[in-house]
This record gives structure tokens, C-alpha cells and sequence, in this order.
């Protein structure tokens, strides 16, 4: 439980967690910068697709290790109380988090897959699709950020 608790929780401790908390939030986060280059050119390379695969990767990752975790009963930190109301973090525990962690992970698997329907042309010409895909991995990255920012602090609600 605790080797699958470290493989979803992963997340980075230092200035630059303030833009992408998590691996899987900078993989978005590049993906979004590079979604600029095919929106402009008209077609997708080799390379834009290989990090759309690793980024595939990052989020079906941590998305089976949570679900794991939570048919085990645990639910995200910024929800536990592991103790006079705060959560292992320090702030106030807000059990409202959870669905929204979950929320925000189905989000982010909805976007990959629009993003796979564009390319694909199976759901718009695949030019006109692609104007769109910086506006849709811009979408994924606010998700992707968001399920970090959700798992650590509380919402507006907190201890309700």
C-alpha cells in the first residue's frame, strides 16, 4: 500500500511546484506549449506524438495506482484527518476534496481523448481540430494542475 501511495502521490518540493506540482502536470504542461506548433503548421510530428503516448502514460499511472488506493478505503490527503481536524499537510481537512480529486482526474482522461479524436480527424477535420488543441491541452494542464492542488489544500469548505 505505502509503494502505491508513492507512485500516485509523487509530487515536486521545490519553486517550480508552484507551475507543475506533479511529473504528470509538467508533461501537460510541455504538451500545452507544444500543441502551439501543430495548431500552426496544420499536422502533428512524430515527437508531439510520443509525448502525447508518455503523457498517456502519466496519467493512467497514477490514475490505477488511485484507484487501488482507493478501493483499499484511502482517500486524498487534503481530505484526512490524521488528527485534531488537520490533515498531514497542516491545513484544515475538507472531505469535499475527494470527489472533487476525482473529478478533475476524469477530466483530464476526457481531454486525452478529445485530443485523440482531433488528430484523428474523428471528430472534426483534422485542420480545424488542430486550431483547437491549444485550447484543449490548456484545459488538460488546468486539470492536471488541479488534481495536485486538490490532493494537498483545502477547498472553501474546509472541515465540512
Amino acid at each position: 500500500m505505502e509503494f502505491l501511495r508513492l507512485i500516485h502521490g509523487y509530487q515536486f518540493n521545490n519553486a517550480a511546484a508552484f507551475f507543475f506540482p506533479t511529473p504528470y502536470a509538467l508533461a501537460t504542461l510541455v504538451l500545452f506549449i507544444w500543441s502551439v506548433a501543430p495548431a500552426i503548421k496544420g499536422r502533428v510530428g512524430p515527437g508531439f506524438m510520443v509525448w502525447l503516448r508518455l503523457t498517456w502514460g502519466l496519467t493512467l499511472l497514477p490514475g490505477v495506482t488511485g484507484v487501488l488506493l482507493a478501493l483499499g478505503g484511502a482517500k486524498v490527503p487534503s481530505a484526512t484527518d490524521v488528527g485534531k481536524g488537520v490533515t498531514k499537510y497542516g491545513f484544515p481537512a475538507d472531505p469535499s476534496r475527494d470527489w472533487e480529486h476525482w473529478m478533475y482526474a476524469g477530466f483530464c482522461l476526457l481531454s486525452l481523448y478529445v485530443i485523440e479524436l482531433m488528430i484523428r480527424e474523428k471528430l472534426t477535420p483534422q485542420r480545424l481540430g488542430l486550431r483547437f488543441l491549444p485550447v484543449v491541452t490548456l484545459f488538460l494542464y488546468g486539470c492536471a494542475y488541479m488534481v495536485g492542488r486538490v490532493a494537498v489544500f483545502p477547498g472553501s469548505t474546509p472541515g465540512t
